[in-house]
């Protein structure tokens, strides 16, 4: 046993005397000391059987069981009071007193016990929070909107939560639709056109938020303060949106990256199949193009311009504008493959072995 156990039992141990000591002054009973003796033993066995049993509750319910017994007692003292006009000479009256006095504080014990976890901070918060389901804010950018894929995410259920399109944005994106430029009144276009179908989606809520910040002239932090504000995230392909958002602690979903992390992995020693569009910078190279917009440049592949081609991947080159993929030409990787081995073979005259001289 050791010595801290020891010194438990040695404090209960006097705590039972003192109790009976006090007993025996008192005299609780009236008759002979020993018995009020043996009523203070009891008292304080009882309420060592009762320490050792809340040895290993939780303190959020022994909290719990000490509120709820409070809250009991100034029950019982309030209806006592309250029956101020009842005969106490009545049994029945004292009686009902008594019931007054033990069942509070009675239930407010039991009670408060079995629901003390509530007193943990983090369920205590949870009482005063909005028990419906919080919506989860999505704020698309100027570039996402004009990029046009975003819509295509959405429809496959991949951007999940409300779709936020500030007034400003809007705004920006009629100052591109009515530009005098072409191209850029066509990118302006296109985006009105994917808000419009996005709008009309089934099961895709969009809102038109009408909160602007005057003080700020910039599109790019005006979408960081109405982020923050809200407390969503900002949907964009802007570099360096997604940089200055994430300096300041506003999450960003990435069009651009989430492309980059869907393209196929491709391994050097792979076989590809690609149309050879145009000549590459350097001599002899071809330049072909992936689904995707991966571009793929081939070694050996000038002459085959306008062709589709099998090729032999040689390496990968991943940046931050995206990745390159080089290879060469299949036929002419195996012909080098080929002739590597002729080299390394003995040259054959055609003559036979001498047989070995005899002696």
């Amino acid at each position: 046993m050791s010595l801290v156990m020891r010194g438990f039992y040695l404090v209960r141990i006097v705590f039972m005397a003192v109790v009976a000591y006090s007993a025996s002054l008192i005299e609780p009973i009236a008759g002979p000391v020993w018995l009020n003796v043996l009523l203070g033993l009891a008292v304080g066995l009882l309420i060592v059987v009762a320490e050792t049993r809340l040895r290993d509750a939780a303190v959020p319910n022994i909290l719990g069981a000490l509120l709820g017994f409070g809250i009991g007692l100034l029950i019982s003292r309030t209806l006592g009071e309250a029956l101020f006009w009842a005969d106490a000479s009545s049994p029945k009256v004292r009686f009902l007193h008594s019931l007054i006095v033990y069942i509070p504080p009675y239930l407010g014990t039991v009670f408060g016990a079995r629901k003390g976890e509530w007193l943990e901070p983090a369920k205590f918060v949870s009482l005063f929070r909005d028990a419906r389901p919080q919506r989860r804010y999505r704020i698309l950018d100027t570039s996402v909107i004009i990029d046009g894929r975003v819509a295509d995410i959405v429809e496959t259920g991949f951007l999940d939560g409300t779709l936020v399109v500030p007034q400003f944005v809007l705004k920006e994106l009629q100052f591109v639709a009515d530009s005098s430029d072409p191209l850029k009144r066509n990118r302006g276009r296109r985006g009105l056109d994917v808000l419009h179908r996005i709008q009309k989606m089934s099961g895709v809520e969009v809102i038109i938020s009408d909160v602007d910040f005057p003080q700020i002239k910039e599109v790019d932090l005006k979408l960081i303060e109405l982020a923050r504000m809200m407390l969503g995230r900002i949907v964009t392909n802007d570099f360096n949106l997604n940089k200055v958002a994430q300096l300041r602690g506003v999450e960003v979903l990435n069009i651009n990256e989430l492309s980059n992390g869907l393209k196929p992995v491709v391994l050097p020693g792979e076989v590809m199949h690609v149309f050879i569009l145009k000549e590459g910078k350097e001599y002899n190279q071809g330049v072909a193009y992936l689904d995707d917009g991966t571009m793929v440049v081939v070694d050996n592949a000038r002459s085959r311009i306008g062709r589709n081609l099998d090729i032999v991947v040689t390496s990968v080159l991943q940046t931050t504008a995206g990745r390159m993929i080089f290879g060469r030409h299949a036929e002419t990787a195996s012909a080098s493959e080929t002739a590597g081995k002729i080299e390394s073979r003995p040259e054959d005259t055609g003559r036979r072995p001498r047989p070995a001289a005899q002696g």
